[in-house]
């Protein structure tokens, strides 16, 4: 999980899960709670569901 992309891959990272904002990777204060909490639950399957995925070479999960 990461908020700058291109350093992730420079770095050469596997699996890439992009989050929301570098002060904020994994939530977004602006948001009701419950959307919130919404936000990261969706972002946490997606880390796990990126570490059930069998990858080749570098891939960004995106969605």
């Amino acid at each position: 999980m990461c908020t700058v992309v291109p350093i992730s891959v420079t770095v050469g990272a596997n699996r890439i899960v992009p989050t929301v904002a570098i002060p904020y990777p994994l939530g977004d204060p602006s948001l009701p709670p419950e959307e919130e909490k919404g936000l990261r639950r969706k972002l946490v399957r997606k880390a796990l569901d990126a570490l059930c995925t069998e990858v080749a070479e570098q891939t960004v999960f995106t969605k």
